[in-house]
């Protein structure tokens, strides 16, 4: 059951209004309730968007692709399991309850030898396989 909220109006710095903002409906996300309405891995899926960012879910196992993306940072949260993050330089592993931010332009690759469960926080532009188009990648995503 979400909470519907009603327009709020924007207004500037010398207290003119700009336009009225309608927040979408507020809803909590039970993240462990959204994770079992998928097991594929690698298609992640949009369970929040908030100020043009997408917050998604994604089930991972084995090794992704090198790329990068020119434009957006990114965010990884294990949600459970472990994952490494492989830069060009270094190998970033993750533990549940951890995150790290890819910057834009760094070269990555999501790598899981277990399935790990994933929360990913980026723009709304961001596609799932940066720089590079293959068969893993995602142009439309479910919204669960």
């Amino acid at each position: 059951m979400g909470i519907h909220l009603k327009p709020v109006p924007i207004i500037d710095t010398a207290g003119s209004a700009l336009a009225s903002h309608v927040p979408t409906t507020m809803n909590k996300v039970n993240l462990s309730e959204k994770l079992a309405l998928f097991s594929e891995h690698w298609h992640p899926h949009i369970v929040g968007e908030l100020n043009g960012q997408h917050v998604k879910l994604a089930k991972i196992k084995g090794a992704f692709d090198w790329h990068h993306h020119a434009a957006e940072d990114e965010l990884f949260l294990v949600v459970s399991g472990t994952m490494d993050l492989e830069l060009r330089d270094q190998t970033v592993t993750l533990e549940e309850g951890e995150f790290f931010i890819v910057p834009r332009g760094v070269e990555h690759r999501p790598v899981a030898h277990e399935e790990c469960h994933i929360l990913l926080f980026e723009p709304a532009s961001t596609r799932n396989t940066g720089n590079i188009t293959n068969e893993r990648t995602r142009n439309q995503l479910d919204r669960i």
